[in-house]
């Protein structure tokens, strides 16, 4: 990106079909981490919304206990965005209309993921190399449902063919009412600096909403992009990894042009028990204790001893054993500092 500075007028509101936004932060769909209490918590934090980690379109899965975990819906009231993925545009559509049957409140369509096994079924990024297919996928989605539908793409397939912008006015043409650009190609995958220049091509290009992703990881950086690329919001991922604050956070900044404080060692502590409890109660002690492994990995990862912690902490195998590691570290950390007012 030439100039990261360039100032651009501030976005007004996101509007998506009948939903309008409470601010310009939302949390990317990642596999494996977006789940049901994942998402509520990020909202509660700030997220203006959360999309749902991807679901295959395929019906024959749908009623497998995994896939039925992941179309749970917000117990907190929140919108319902559910990312489908594939590259049959019937199946698309039957997909979208199930899911519309549950209960979302907006549709999104996956043509971003860069994962192998994505790819390996045409679908995610690789169907960026065939406009026609996805122009198909589209429209039969779009007229499948009464909800909007959304897209996230890439800026391309490869550095050498980065037809975003393209792609983008299909997207719009066909019905598309918010559209979210991950600023690398598929090639690229996570690894290099990202690219807003085609973003910002974009979105000169669209009147529907854009919104910017892509290392997008504090308050500073998300302002900077907006401005650079005139986008409409900011999309988050790996940057709320351990760290659902990001959110109010990046809020805040946008809004006022100030830093929050980060949070004390006790918001950490009840963050986290809370969020491990509901990864208990959603998935079974089973796999509940492994799911939370990853997320208390993130939480601590900042704090002393964390190291040291995790390693007995990931030999555990019951809920209860979970709960109560984590209270005897946190209630040590805790007794061992002057103030627990210290923000991390």
């Amino acid at each position: 990106m030439s100039n990261l500075q360039t100032m651009k007028t501030p976005r007004p509101a996101i509007k998506i079909g009948q939903h309008q936004l409470d601010g310009h932060v939302i949390l990317a769909p990642m596999a494996g981490i977006t789940d049901q209490p994942f998402r509520d918590l990020c909202v509660t934090h700030g997220a203006s919304l959360a999309v749902s980690e991807m679901l295959t379109c395929n019906s024959a899965l749908w009623e497998s206990r995994k896939n039925r975990t992941r179309y749970i819906h917000s117990d907190i009231g929140a919108l319902n965005s559910i990312q489908i993925a594939g590259s049959d545009p019937e199946m698309m559509a039957d997909a979208a209309r199930m899911h519309a049957d549950l209960g979302a409140d907006i549709i999104d369509i996956n043509m971003g993921c860069p994962a192998k096994k994505v790819l390996k079924k045409a679908a995610g990024s690789a169907l960026l190399k065939d406009k026609e297919l996805v122009t198909q996928i589209l429209k039969e989605v779009v007229n499948a449902v009464d909800i909007p539908v959304t897209l996230k793409i890439r800026t391309g397939w490869s550095p050498e063919s980065r037809n975003g912008v393209e792609i983008a006015k299909i997207a719009e043409n066909e019905g598309i009412q918010l559209l979210t650009v991950h600023g690398r190609t598929r090639e690229c995958r996570f690894v290099g600096d990202v690219e807003y220049d085609t973003i910002k091509d974009i979105k000169d290009a669209l009147s529907i909403p854009v919104i910017a992703n892509g290392d997008i990881t504090t308050p500073e950086r998300a302002k900077q992009v907006m401005h650079y690329t005139g986008a409409d919001g900011v999309m988050i991922g790996r940057g709320a990894y351990g760290n659902p604050w990001i959110f109010s956070q990046i809020k805040h900044y946008l809004e006022t042009g100030d830093t929050l404080p980060g949070h004390t060692l006790i918001d950490l502590h009840s963050t986290l028990l809370s969020h491990v409890q509901n990864l208990h109660e959603l998935y079974g002690e089973i796999k509940g204790v492994l799911f939370a492994r990853k997320h208390v990995a993130w939480y601590t990862d900042p704090l002393d001893g964390a190291r040291a912690f995790r390693a007995g902490f990931n030999a555990l195998k019951t809920a209860e054993e979970q709960v109560c590691a984590l209270n005897i570290f946190f209630d040590k950390l805790i007794s061992t500092r002057e103030t627990c007012d210290e923000h991390f």
